[in-house]
């Protein structure tokens, strides 16, 4: 089941085409890698699919929802990550549970049941009356995705969720990406760690508002006879003619 399709979507500011008739599509429970150099679009086309911004043409379906009419639902049943946790320093973990899943207009009994589960699940008994802010970076990463899926969403968007943990909190994330993809959870993840997009099942990788490639990391790599992706990127990073935006 495809749980995100775009055909031919462009977005421009004025002469400038940040983002050229992409096309792809996304399957439920997949881990898709959205990649590129900066500059390169990825944003752009995210906020797109996140129903932040309207595109200039094409068309896009998100969680069955399109693009430019549905923006509120898709809003609703989507998840969203970024690096810097979008958590609140002042409150606990459970109370920034609670609030988002009001804010996602669950119960509140579907509040408490799921709390309890967040915190079985992920090992945060000891964390789950401490402030955000007093937690360390690989914990509120923990608490960041699982707010993010909190309202279980079929789409969890990542945009370079792992900057600035350690090795070792990477890897848990990941694992916890895995989890949530058993599950049925579809993750779009964008990172700059080239090592992660192996995790991925397909990578996309834009390059001057368009992709240039899309296959599964090993795949990606016998193409373009590397032995890494970071070898692939590199390669198509190097085709790049526009600088950083």
């Amino acid at each position: 089941m495809k749980v995100i399709e775009v055909n031919n979507l462009c977005k421009y500011f004025g002469s400038f085409k940040a983002v050229e008739n992409i096309s792809f599509d996304v399957e439920e429970g997949e881990i898709f890698g959205f990649l590129g150099a900066n500059g390169a679009g990825k944003t752009t086309a995210m906020r797109m699919l996140c129903g932040l911004l309207t595109p200039t043409s094409g068309k896009g379906w998100v969680a069955g929802f399109d693009i430019y009419k549905d923006t509120e639902k898709i809003k609703r049943n989507i998840g969203y990550m970024s690096q810097k946790f979008s958590l609140y320093e002042d409150l606990t973990t459970v109370e920034n549970l609670e609030l988002f899943g009001g804010i996602y207009g669950m119960s509140g009994k579907e509040i408490r049941y799921k709390t309890g589960e967040v915190v079985n699940e992920l090992g945060l008994q000891a964390e789950k009356d401490a402030l955000v802010q007093s937690l360390p970076s690989g914990v509120k990463q923990k608490v960041a995705f699982a707010v993010s899926t909190f309202h279980s969403p079929k789409i969890v968007f990542l945009d370079e969720p792992t900057g600035g943990v350690d090795p070792l909190s990477r890897r848990t994330f990941w694992e916890m990406i895995y989890r949530a993809a058993d599950r049925g959870v579809t993750s779009f993840v964008t990172t700059h760690y080239m090592d992660e997009a192996e995790y991925c099942n397909r990578v996309s990788i834009m390059v001057d508002g368009e992709i240039r490639v899309l296959q599964s990391p090993g795949d990606m790599k016998q193409h373009f006879n590397a032995l890494s992706m970071e070898e692939v990127f590199f390669a198509l990073a190097k085709q790049a003619k526009r600088s950083e935006l």
